[in-house]
């Protein structure tokens, strides 16, 4: 266990907000406030938002399905192993929210390093 880190609570809309690929994101937990253990940002997306096919080299995900349909039923859980290409779509015109976890932590910080400061969070 890392010394360093320490327990915290975020509201349903605080943490870090970010706009990547034309979507707010919300950075619940980092590397750094976990030890290096996992990621987890929450992804408000719009209706029709679908995901740049793609591969994690590093990290593996999750996703928990919040409101809407994502290629499954609303709450359900989705693992995906890292070297496994990717992608989804929000179906129809309502937004979705999903939190995506990755571990161990890294690809939190990419959304960061591109996107723009997201506001309202």
């Amino acid at each position: 266990m890392d010394m360093d880190t320490q327990p915290y609570a975020l509201a349903s809309e605080e943490g870090q907000a970010v706009w990547f690929l034309g979507k707010l994101v919300i950075m619940k937990a980092t590397g750094e406030q976990t030890g290096g253990a996992f990621g987890l940002i929450d992804n408000l997306m719009p209706g029709g938002f679908a995901s740049p096919y793609h591969i994690h080299r590093n990290e593996d995900e999750s996703f928990y399905v919040g409101e809407e349909r994502v290629k499954a039923e609303r709450g359900a859980f989705i693992y995906g192993p890292r070297g496994v290409p990717h992608g989804f779509e929000v179906d129809g015109t309502q937004p979705a929210r999903i939190l995506l976890q990755n571990y161990p932590a890294g690809f939190e910080s990419f959304p960061v390093e591109v996107g723009e400061p997201g506001q309202g969070a």
